[in-house]
């Protein structure tokens, strides 16, 4: 999955606030832990703590019983990143705006290895909608094709 290549770019300086090593994977279960419950943001620089609490907001508020490691922020980051690839921004932009708004460092690469994988998992959706004459599910596949690989 994607969010198994995201890396945050500041992960030593988030150690050192948070006192014990914590893995540079952004979804690293340790990761994950030390943000939701033993990070002091007021330790952090306004630019990290803005980062690291829009990554909070963005993929960790769930509900789940096992948040964080209940897959929600891996799900949700993967669809962060085809949205953002259906509002148009290309491979390198999206790496771009990851680091900007996260601190997280992807390669535009993986990025764009993903974004083929999904067009390929999308296009298997619709040949099978389209043999069980699922109309509504075959156009919504049709339409996120065409946005992915525009």
């Amino acid at each position: 999955m994607i969010s198994e290549k995201a890396r945050f770019r500041y992960a030593r300086k988030l150690e050192r606030v948070a006192g014990f090593r914590i893995p540079d994977l952004a979804f690293h279960g340790a990761t994950l832990d030390a943000i939701c419950t033993r990070l002091d943001f007021d330790h952090l620089d306004h630019t990290m703590r803005d980062q690291v609490l829009a990554f909070f907001n963005a993929f960790l508020r769930c509900k789940c019983r096992e948040s964080p490691h209940c897959g929600c922020p891996e799900r949700k980051f993967a669809r962060e990143i085809i949205e953002l690839r259906e509002t148009g921004l290309d491979h390198r932009q999206i790496a771009s705006y990851l680091l900007e708004e996260y601190g997280i460092d992807i390669y535009p690469a993986d990025l764009l290895s993903f974004l083929e994988d999904s067009v390929h998992a999308l296009e298997a959706i619709r040949d099978i909608a389209a043999l069980r004459n699922r109309e509504v599910l075959l156009a919504n596949a049709e339409e996120h094709i065409a946005l992915i690989e525009r």
